[in-house]
């Protein structure tokens, strides 16, 4: 045995081959999810979980985003890499052999962590079953009676809330104290709903929010660290509501139409009205997006009743997106996440504004009152 292995060696690293034999595994445990989400619901909530709040403790004491700090190397690490495989190609057998499965290794532990972290959560029962509501189609006047709701509720939060001369809604806090609210928030929903984990962690301030900006990307779970990032550039009531959304990837609600509705259920948690209010305008604007799609005279009627507070929170939005809005980088970022996102199973990009349907169904059903 021990001739075998020190044979095998020559040609790849130890790592490596507790990798690829760890690969299996994972690709096994990733088949039965695809066919049992009673398996994959078992796996992502009492496993993967663990695994998530690792990673999650790992990284969470870094003042600065790993995965970011890992993506701005990477084209440089990629030449490395280019280079280093030239010569040991070129030159001894065995070498080139070693240097090859560590590339390829990596490649294999980046599936084996998906797995063991967010890639289950895709297969599982829906949020909407896990909480007793029944998906199914919605109606324009279900959308009408829906924002209507909203609207009301929103203009109530809107009340405590201080803006700016441009239109804009003032956090009252730091991001970090954000982070904390929030923390305390999903804590909260961790003993309403058993498919939370009760996990504290430390969101990340991308450093480069503002060129993340022209990707569209407002946040991001980056599975291979455990972290939540959040893009700062955005206007304030974008953040609770995005970090919140990234934290609901972070504790397993993988589909994103699931996490922008676990969003705002965690920000309705918040004992903190700016949070409420912010929850409550990021799933209004989707209802609102929805309806003005299916009824263009309804969405004026209702838009309507908005208060000229929340109007301006939204003109102020467009106007400071208008200069990011056509560029290559978003076209190119917004493909791979749609092709990602595809791959998982879900309707791609398309899927986010799939929490309309959510807000919907649970408004009329009587899950939710807003």
């Amino acid at each position: 045995m021990k001739a075998a292995l020190k044979k095998i060696n020559k040609y790849i690293p130890i790592g490596s081959m507790v990798i690829f034999a760890m690969l299996p595994i994972a690709a096994l445990i990733h088949i039965v999810s695809v066919f049992s989400p009673r398996f994959a619901d078992f796996f992502n909530i009492r496993i993967a979980s663990v695994f998530r709040a690792v990673a999650a403790f790992l990284t969470g004491w870094m003042p600065f985003s790993f995965a970011e700090t890992i993506i701005i190397f990477l084209p440089a690490m990629l030449i490395i890499a280019i280079f280093g495989i030239i010569p040991n190609v070129s030159s001894e057998k065995t070498k080139s052999w070693r240097y090859i499965t560590s590339l390829l290794s990596v490649i294999a532990y980046i599936y084996i962590i998906f797995v063991f972290t967010l890639g289950t959560g895709y297969q599982g029962s829906s949020v909407t079953e896990k909480l007793g509501m029944q998906r199914r189609g919605i109606s324009a006047d279900e959308l009408y009676k829906t924002a209507e709701a909203l609207t009301e509720a929103v203009n109530r939060e809107a009340d405590g809330v201080r803006f700016d001369s441009n239109g804009s809604s003032i956090m009252p806090y730091s991001v970090g104290e954000l982070n904390k609210k929030l923390n305390d928030a999903y804590i909260n929903a961790s003993k309403k709903y058993d498919f939370i984990a009760p996990l504290r962690s430390n969101v990340k301030s991308v450093a480069l929010s503002e060129p993340m900006t022209y990707t569209h990307i407002a946040g991001v779970y980056t599975f291979f660290t455990g972290e939540a990032n959040v893009n700062i550039n955005f206007p304030d009531y974008t953040l609770p509501y995005t970090m919140a959304h990234e934290m609901s990837h972070q504790r397993g609600i993988a589909p994103e139409d699931e996490a922008n509705f676990m969003a705002y259920l965690v920000c309705m948690e918040s004992d903190d009205p700016y949070i409420r209010y912010c929850g409550t305008q990021n799933l209004l604007e989707y209802v609102y997006s929805a309806l003005s799609r299916a009824d263009r005279s309804l969405y004026r009627e209702v838009y309507s009743k908005l208060d000229a507070h929340v109007v301006n929170e939204m003109r102020a939005y467009n106007a400071f997106f208008e200069k990011y809005e056509e560029n290559v980088v978003a076209s190119v970022s917004g493909t791979i996440n749609n092709t990602y996102l595809t791959l998982q199973g879900t309707q791609g990009t398309r899927s986010y504004g799939l929490v309309a349907d959510l807000a919907v169904i649970g408004y009329i059903e009587g899950f939710l009152t807003f």
